[in-house]
């Protein structure tokens, strides 16, 4: 896949974040404080909707969006079909995600985003390109793995560029913390991949640290201390992603990616 532009870079623009007490209900909040049930890893972030992406959502939302919840969810329903599912934590605006899906008609592919204005854009893009693969859920993506996703019901997680909050005081707000990957691999099936990008050197180092620390996973790639060619053939997903606008931007600064594939080790 080439570059398509600006879905995920959360060190940028598609952030989401807490807000203060008053603003936690107001109509952004339909659930109030459930979007933010903990110490989170994404950001604040205001954005304004067109009333187009309004009235998109207004169509669209319902039959392919979802507010975090207790309830298990049914994948297999809510697509309409049986397919292997992949979620992408942290979708932002979603055009990666579009592409994605639209490279790989053959998963369901769901996105998990905080940021209401990020997600209209993608809902706007799922209705005016007619992409039937993708569902959306809005909240914090550990209480969505804690609660609607089953254990061993998942072909791929991807997270690509997750903010690293850089500053030492901040590095608890970090999505990838050992207990979430520890998570992620619980619901990954077994051969399952998790697939990380990052442009941050520390944070880097800090996934692949906390990678190379759960037992559940074995490298994939060479970063993860793997072997690509031995496993690109036999993962159940690609280890292609699109460039993003933000990627691209880093890219052309200097900046090095650096791409961490783990598979779960089948038993």
């Amino acid at each position: 896949m080439g570059p398509v532009n600006d879905a995920a870079n959360h060190t940028a623009e598609s952030v989401p974040g807490p807000r203060s007490a008053e603003q936690a209900g107001d109509a952004d909040h339909p659930k109030g404080n459930r979007l933010y049930p903990r110490v989170t890893s994404f950001r604040a972030r205001r954005g304004a909707i067109s009333p187009s992406q309004e009235a998109a959502w207004e169509r669209m939302w319902p039959v392919i969006g979802r507010d975090v919840s207790d309830d298990p969810l049914d994948a297999d329903a809510w697509f309409g079909r049986s397919a292997p599912l992949i979620i992408e934590i942290g979708c932002g605006t979603g055009t990666a995600t579009s592409a994605m899906a639209q490279a790989e008609p053959e998963f369901n592919l769901i996105g998990i985003e905080v940021y209401r204005p990020g997600l209209a854009q993608l809902v706007q893009r799922v209705e005016r390109e007619n992409i039937g693969n993708i569902r959306l859920l809005r909240g914090d993506a550990v209480d969505v793995l804690e609660h609607m996703i089953a254990p061993e019901s998942l072909t791929g997680v991807r997270v690509f560029f997750p903010d690293p909050w850089p500053k030492a005081r901040h590095h608890k707000r970090r999505l990838l913390q050992p207990e979430t990957v520890t998570l992620i691999a619980n619901r990954l099936r077994p051969g399952g991949v998790l697939h990380v990008a990052t442009d941050h050197a520390d944070y880097a180092e800090w996934i692949a640290a906390v990678g190379a620390g759960e037992s559940q996973l074995i490298g994939m790639n060479e970063t993860t201390g793997g072997d690509p060619e031995a496993y690109r053939e036999k993962a159940p997903i690609g280890f292609e992603r699109p460039i993003t606008k933000f990627e691209s931007k880093g890219l052309r600064a200097g900046s090095a990616i650096s791409e961490f594939i783990w598979g779960k080790i089948e038993s």
